[in-house]
């Protein structure tokens, strides 16, 4: 996933459509984390330990990465705090996993109707 731009891989299913296993992880723990939010490293250590019997490690700096690609997109948000380490981001959600899937279904029909507008929309009115 670039910043701002949301890649669909037609060959995958679920939300690996649009981001990594360990991408999806990240999401889901700031999802899980409710109204609180998460930071990076609480993200980073969540998604390491879920992976943990894999051969690779995922480094805080690409957690950080995606988090703000995210936040990019309007899936996140974030409010910065200062603590142990100096100043950090804490994460939180703004849309929900069905927000999310609705955004994925939804971005590639806009950006058809923008580019391609007649043909979309006659496609759009006889789909069943």
């Amino acid at each position: 996933m670039k910043s701002n731009r949301l890649i669909i891989d037609p060959t995958k299913k679920g939300l690996r459509k649009t981001m990594k296993d360990w991408q999806e992880l990240a999401l889901r723990i700031v999802w899980e984390s409710g109204e609180e939010g998460t930071t990076s490293v609480d993200v980073c250590r969540a998604v390491n330990e879920i992976i943990l019997d894999s051969k690779w490690s995922i480094s805080r700096a690409s957690i950080i990465f995606i988090l703000d690609d995210l936040v990019e997109l309007g899936l996140l948000s974030f409010e910065t705090e200062i603590g142990k380490g100096g100043i950090h981001r804490r994460y939180r959600t703004i849309l929900n996993e069905s927000g999310y899937v609705i955004y994925i279904a939804r971005s590639p029909i806009d950006n058809m109707i923008r580019d391609f507008p007649p043909e979309t929309k006659e496609i759009l009115s006889n789909y069943r």
